[in-house]
């Protein structure tokens, strides 16, 4: 049976900033003080659609929507976090911990999507209301989605509630697998803000850094899933995900493609390319602007749509 192309959801940013918000618990961001805040901005933008551009060429159905410009949000260019859209018509909008990051959350796009787009939204589960309690799940940023076998990876951190990831889990009829994995920030072991900086969950195989988790029995768990679901385990360092490695993203177009940024794959050796492109061709670009400000890459810029269409 021929893979359906993907249909992504993309955010086109209009003020794109460094936000303190997120960085205090997102290490990989690292503002610039060379760039003025307009530079930051307008070198985005071209990054973003340098992105859209290449998933276009390739056969990738590339949904973008625009900033509003009344809106305070450096950070939405990562839809990921927000909202996330299945196959059963279920939607679900998610608590995020940045104040700033909730004003992302948008019934405009929700509502193109059913009436311009012509997607079937059945049900929107809507869990924005534990921000009030200060439990934050921040969609497939958070959770890496097996959704062919439905399994749930996160790891627990404090934008990654586990309460949280269960009830997703038992609404999906997902098998949750949780874990904790950590980076090394001043010599110390601080846990990762979000799953998919360490994680790539592909058709046939899956890109993570086992480095990044320290309990053998938690690694041991996942290595038994990863058998059982037949992935082939690509393993990826530290260092490599400190340059987003982690942070690529499968989609289908005129054929199946890892995407990443030009810094994660130049990031890679020659070993873990050859073993990629067994499965299916890398597309990249350079993302060094939203990376080094924004702390995320290719992954978090994209959120799948996975809704049917009307009939």
């Amino acid at each position: 049976m021929m893979q359906l192309k993907s249909n992504i959801l993309m955010i086109r940013p209009k003020s794109f900033a460094f936000n303190p918000q997120t960085a205090v618990n997102n290490y990989y961001q690292n503002k610039k003080d060379s760039l003025d805040s307009n530079e930051v901005s307008k070198k985005a933008i071209v990054e973003f659609d340098s992105l859209v551009l290449l998933l276009k060429n390739n056969g990738v159905n590339t949904i973008v929507f625009d900033d509003l410009i009344d809106l305070d949000v450096p950070d939405s260019v990562f839809p990921n976090n927000w909202a996330s859209f299945h196959e059963c018509g279920s939607v679900f909008l998610y608590p995020m911990f940045a104040e700033n990051r909730r004003l992302e959350r948008r019934q405009d796009i929700l509502n193109s999507l059913k009436n311009k787009y012509l997607f079937d939204v059945k049900e929107v589960f809507d869990l924005s209301d534990y921000e009030t309690q200060g439990h934050y799940l921040e969609g497939t940023g958070s959770m890496v989605l097996d959704r062919k076998n439905k399994i749930c990876y996160a790891a627990i951190s404090n934008r990654t509630n586990k309460k949280l990831v269960l009830d997703f889990c038992k609404k999906l009829c997902y098998l949750p697998v949780v874990f904790d994995a950590y980076q090394t920030v001043d010599d110390k072991r601080e846990l990762i803000y979000h799953t998919n900086v360490m994680m790539c969950m592909a058709d046939k195989y899956v890109v993570i850094c086992l480095n990044s988790i320290d309990d053998a029995r938690q690694k041991d768990m996942l290595l038994t899933h990863f058998k059982q679901t037949n992935k082939e385990v690509i393993e990826i360092s530290e260092n490599q995900v400190d340059n987003f490695a982690g942070n690529m993203f499968q989609v289908f177009g005129d054929q199946a493609y890892l995407v990443m940024s030009s810094r994660a794959f130049n990031s890679l050796n020659p070993d873990q390319i050859k073993k990629i492109n067994s499965y299916n061709p890398i597309l990249h670009t350079s993302l060094n602007t939203i990376e080094e400000n924004g702390g995320g890459s290719a992954r978090c810029m994209m959120s799948e749509v996975c809704l049917r269409k009307k009939a």
